[in-house]
């Protein structure tokens, strides 16, 4: 199934997506607004999410697409975000060609242990349709489309969609601007929903696809597989679970595939559209913080 979760009146509310129909998981239970809490009471109960969703649908009101479609936020409260990088050659390529310590990201691409950085918290995270940001100190940016690892207690318990919005003029600039780079006011963008492992036969066989628009343009437009990443989830979880005290909930980021060429600077008024097979599509816009 498919989990989003939606804005309402100002309330919270949960629900469950099956082939045709979405189920209002809050109806059936107010203390199921989030994700967090389906994944708990499944925990609690010894159940899968999926099994545990659909002993619930059965008495859940219906929810009409556009209602869904007009009330979404970001899927699941993660108190981290956290993402791998270098892990496509392409991405190797890319860093190599924008940085002025070249070597080093090779070195990563080859090693065994893969690059893993702090992204985002919720209050620099936004949902679909909300805007993503680019730094205005800032003058070569671009969204890195990113199958997203969602962990609970270190577990995988789905998978969702991220943008790792990045300077990289920062990042080029010198390597130690990293943090800079990659961590600021509305850095990252997760959603529209998550997808459990049930739903996906295997992460690392998943079309991907980004378009950008500019004033109803297509300026960029290309598609990848998971296949191409070096690394697998499994390895990505265990080494982000190493010796390190995790959250509740947390998403990793697996690294991009789908890299616009230099001149490309994203701009405020762009919108980046990133669709995952099984998935759905993250559509956001873009403004200047």
């Amino acid at each position: 199934m498919r989990y989003h979760q939606l804005a309402v009146s100002g309330e919270n509310r949960l629900t469950a997506t099956t082939s045709s129909t979405t189920y209002d998981l809050t109806s059936v239970d107010t203390d199921l607004r989030t994700f967090a809490d389906l994944a708990k009471a499944a925990s609690i109960a010894r159940s899968s999410i999926d099994h545990l969703a659909s002993g619930l649908i059965e008495d859940a009101e219906i929810v009409d697409k556009e209602a869904v479609e007009g009330s979404l936020t970001v899927p699941v409260d993660a108190e981290e975000i956290w993402a791998a990088g270098v892990t496509y050659k392409i991405s190797e390529e890319a860093r190599e060609e924008e940085s002025s310590m070249p070597d080093m990201y090779l070195d990563v691409y080859d090693a065994d242990r893969p690059e893993i950085f702090f992204k985002a918290t919720p209050s620099r995270t936004v949902g679909p349709q909300d805007a993503i940001g680019v730094r205005s100190d800032s003058d070569w940016d671009v969204p890195e489309p990113e199958l997203g690892i969602v962990l609970r207690r270190g577990e995988i318990v789905g998978y969702t969609i991220g943008n790792d919005v990045s300077s990289r003029s920062i990042e080029g600039e010198n390597p130690l601007y990293l943090p800079q780079a990659k961590v600021y006011d509305k850095c990252c963008a997760i959603g529209p929903c998550v997808v459990t492992p049930d739903e996906i036969d295997d992460p690392h066989d998943l079309e991907m696809r980004m378009t950008i628009q500019r004033d109803g343009e297509v300026l960029y437009d290309d598609e990848t597989n998971t296949s191409q990443m070096v690394r697998n989830v499994e390895e990505l979880v265990s080494y982000f679970t190493r010796h390190n005290t995790v959250p509740e909930l947390a998403i990793i980021l697996t690294g991009t595939s789908l890299v616009p060429e230099q001149p490309f600077d994203l701009q405020e008024g762009d919108t980046v559209d990133i669709t995952i097979e099984h998935i759905g599509t993250l559509s956001n816009s873009v403004t200047t913080v």
